[in-house]
């Protein structure tokens, strides 16, 4: 890497000119006065309550394709890449009663240190050989596991056939626990956290989120739901994932599990985690979510969404990653009603692609409300019985029994003492230590170039919603054209017809073009081109002079983008008021995003339909130089030089979710020093940063063999613009 410092009378020249680009004047509009971009990103944010339609592929190959990529979404949104290491689960089973038929125990594990995983397991007796493991994840009841319904709860549901029994029917959790035993299979059900055993999170904080804690709202040693939390992809909706993947090693770890025969089910919260699991985990073999399946309402509680996670994406698909395995769903009066004919047909259609069809099934029940009631429960058994060989007679009916009391269910005692309830500091502790892991295993995800790309790269392709193959479709739509002395000024508007997006640009084209372009983008927008006086700046114009093509363009939400002229300080948020980020960044790509997405629009359009470029610079200066980085890791080469001033900008220091440039998983994978190293060997000059910011870069440049291609600038701002200037107008010079 080289480090340049400028002659210091020509540094005073440049510092002079380059001090006019500290005051700017509106650039020439592209549009009437008052109207902004017909563009799609304007209109009103995605959110949970969305419709949410899959298009079945047209190949095996298409959905392969598709299928890997929706994976390790959701892999990254839930924490996942890579996988945090597994501890020592530590499981203690205790308490054992025995109910002739079956025997139930007191369990709890460690699914990381210190951080437990309660629940009851179902084991069958008299049975030999090895046999199923079931897990049953229980969904948003209060005290799901511990509790039983009212009286007159479950006279009602008697009488509305929804339970069978007045005895076995008062807690339809156990319910589904003993049949299963009663079939020759070992049951594993787990609490939620905040549920039942499980309190070290507290249900107000995993659930009933709502505003931001400034005491947890901390660059270092930061609580969920903060900023810095979804910067590093730690979510409520992460650990509960994560308490899933655990629970499936503590079932298989179990001597008498048949590994081939692994069952997940759960109705609402407890389908959102079926279905998550069973779409991740190849271990398991059926999988069966309960009124949750659906092109509509995706899950409202906090534990059910995370940033990143059906951005582009949804439900429907999510059940889809599970084919060509057996998979059964039901739906009831809720959001999932229509699901006969929005969203099971189009799972039929992929299953029947995949030479599948009868391993995809809907059992309908619209007159039920929305619960894990004896008629799904037996569709559950029924079609376990047929995939697993059980050798019950169809179709699988439950029979009665005495349901355990709380007190023979509860894992904690004066001998098990409970872990201190919703306490902050463990909150702290906890997420210090997934961070603290996720760092050492990505540190050696840096050992060679093509580790390096394939997760570090991996994960921000995801973040960044792909690169340059993924900008779209980008014409020229040109509204004026004034001569100028030795170029031409057009006003128009890049379009892209792919995502229906609209940027307001200008373009200074020189009479005599040397095939050089340089797209100047600045925190300013296409303003950063002209002077106070309305006229270009002197660096612009010397480009122009020498050969070069300018191009300023307005980012989203920036110039003509901006009705009332004012610089965006704070982003839009959906309608939840809840103040936790997923509800907006779950379904809505970030702004720094759509500004990277549109810098790529002008990469593609520039390169492939431009007439007179063979060589592109893009110059990130005055608060672009961040975007200018991850668009130059986004497409490669298709950059020839990037010139970039990053300020020192760090994801990791954004202590609001609504700042512009706020990112979520940004600071998880090596931040904007990542940003730059997945540059190489691309040539790039850069400003702004130290010799540790620029110690990844350096590494990757040099495994490449390319040290000469990384520039740093260490002094006065102006010295990368004026180097660049340098470079550009040279003989070869790009």
């Amino acid at each position: 890497m080289t480090t340049r410092v400028l002659p210091l009378g020509f540094r005073l020249l440049v510092l002079q000119s380059l001090m006019t680009l500290l005051t700017v004047a509106a650039a020439p509009r592209v549009l009437p006065e008052g109207k902004v971009p017909n563009d799609s990103r304007l209109e009103p944010l995605k959110d949970l309550d969305g419709y949410f339609p899959f298009t079945p592929p047209s190949s095996k190959a298409e959905w392969e394709k598709r299928a890997d990529r929706v994976r390790r979404q959701i892999l990254i949104s839930q924490g996942l890449w890579p996988m945090p290491t597994k501890t020592p689960l530590n499981a203690v089973i205790r308490g054992k009663t025995d109910r002739g038929e079956y025997t139930v125990e007191k369990v709890y594990f460690e699914s990381a240190p210190g951080f437990f995983v309660t629940g009851n397991l179902y084991r069958p007796k008299n049975v030999s050989g090895k046999v199923p493991g079931v897990m049953f994840a229980h969904g948003h009841w209060a005290d799901a596991r511990l509790t039983e319904s009212t009286p007159a709860e479950l006279r009602n549901e008697i009488a509305n056939g929804e339970e069978r029994f007045e005895q076995g029917g008062r807690s339809r959790f156990q319910s589904m626990c003993v049949q299963l035993a009663r079939m020759g299979c070992v049951v594993w059900q787990w609490d939620m956290l905040g549920n039942s055993d499980s309190q070290q999170l507290s249900m107000q904080l995993v659930h009933n989120f709502a505003r931001q804690r400034p005491e947890m709202n901390t660059v270092g040693n930061w609580g969920l739901f903060s900023p810095q939390a979804e910067a590093h992809l730690e979510s409520a909706m992460g650990l509960q994932t994560w308490n899933s993947i655990r629970s499936l090693d503590f079932l298989l770890s179990l001597p008498e599990i048949d590994p081939n025969r692994i069952a997940i089910t759960g109705a609402s919260g407890g389908g959102t985690q079926t279905m998550l699991l069973a779409a991740i985990d190849p271990r398991v073999t059926l999988s069966f979510p309960a009124v949750m399946v659906s092109t509509a309402m995706q899950g409202g509680c906090t534990c059910e969404n995370a940033s990143l996670l059906r951005v582009d994406t949804g439900n429907i698909e999510f059940a889809g990653l599970f084919a060509p395995k057996p998979q059964g769903m039901t739906c009831a009066n809720d959001w999932t009603k229509e699901m006969s004919t929005k969203g099971f047909p189009e799972l039929k259609q992929l299953y029947k692609l995949l030479g599948a069809p009868d391993n995809v099934m809907l059992k309908r029940g619209e007159h039920f409300p929305h619960n894990y009631n004896a008629v799904s429960r037996s569709a559950f058994y029924t079609w376990l019985n047929h995939h697993f060989n059980l050798g019950e007679k169809e179709p699988v009916i439950e029979r009665d029994y005495e349901p355990l009391k709380r007190e023979e269910l509860t894992v904690w005692d004066d001998q098990h003492p409970a872990p201190k309830a919703a306490d902050p500091e463990f909150e702290r502790q906890l997420l210090r230590w997934f961070h603290q892991d996720a760092e050492k295993q990505l540190a050696t995800e840096q050992e060679t170039p093509e580790r390096f790309r394939k997760t570090y790269g991996g994960a921000l392709d995801i973040i960044l919603d792909g690169g340059l193959g993924e900008a779209g479709e980008v014409d020229w739509s040109e509204t004026e054209k004034t001569e100028r002395d030795a170029w031409n000024e057009a006003k128009g508007l890049l379009r892209n017809k792919t995502y229906r997006e609209e940027l307001p640009a200008i373009f200074c084209v020189p009479k005599n073009p040397n095939g050089k372009t340089v797209l100047w983008l600045s925190g300013e927008g296409k303003s950063a081109l002209y002077g106070p006086d309305g006229s270009l700046q002197p660096q612009v114009t010397k480009l122009i002079k020498s050969g070069a093509t300018v191009i300023g363009v307005d980012l989203l939400y920036q110039g003509e983008f901006l009705a009332d002229g004012k610089p965006l300080t704070h982003t839009r948020t959906v309608k939840n008021p809840r103040e936790a980020g997923a509800y907006t960044f779950g379904y809505n790509h970030a702004l720094f995003v759509h500004r990277v997405h549109d810098v790529l629009s002008a990469v593609s359009y520039v390169k492939s339909k431009h007439s007179t470029t063979r060589n592109l610079v893009v110059v990130g200066l005055d608060g672009a130089g961040p975007w200018v980085a991850a668009a130059r890791a986004q497409c490669g080469e298709a950059i020839d030089l990037a010139v970039i001033d990053t300020k020192g900008f760090r994801f990791g220091k954004l202590l609001d979710l609504r700042d512009p440039n706020f990112l979520p998983g940004g600071a998880k994978y090596g931040d904007l020093p990542a940003l730059l190293a997945l540059g190489a060997p691309g040539r790039t000059y850069v400003r702004g940063e130290t010799d540790e910011g620029l110690g990844l870069a350096q590494q990757e440049y040099k495994a490449l063999h390319a040290t000469s291609n990384l520039m740093q600038f260490t002094g006065e701002a102006n010295e990368i613009g004026s180097a660049a200037l340098e470079s550009i107008t040279a003989e070869g010079g790009n």
